[in-house]
């Protein structure tokens, strides 16, 4: 696929941004480049490849899932303007 100028600049005026003149063959080439390759990497056969989440396999080394803290919420009410129910009450934002 070959970008050409009028292209260029459909693009930037999307992005909104502000190109020089004289760059835009120089972005055209880029881009064409970048698009060539994504066409390469689309004719690859993944059909028996098996999705990965790290290229290496490698996996996340987890914690347990444990409470280590304990209910504070009465603390942490006691400077609240308005509680009800255990709950913060706030002002109303929309009628």
């Amino acid at each position: 696929m070959s970008l050409e100028t009028d292209d260029v600049k459909r693009i930037a005026h999307l992005a909104r941004l502000a190109i020089e003149e004289e760059d835009i063959p120089g972005y055209a080439y880029n881009l064409t480049n970048i698009l060539d390759l994504v066409e390469q990497m689309n004719t690859v056969d993944t059909d028996n490849v098996s999705p990965m989440a790290h290229p290496m396999d490698a996996h996340q080394r987890l914690r347990p899932d444990e409470v280590t803290e304990s209910n504070q919420r009465e603390h942490f009410q006691q400077n609240a303007p308005l509680v009800e129910a255990g709950l913060f009450l706030v002002p109303k934002v929309l009628e």
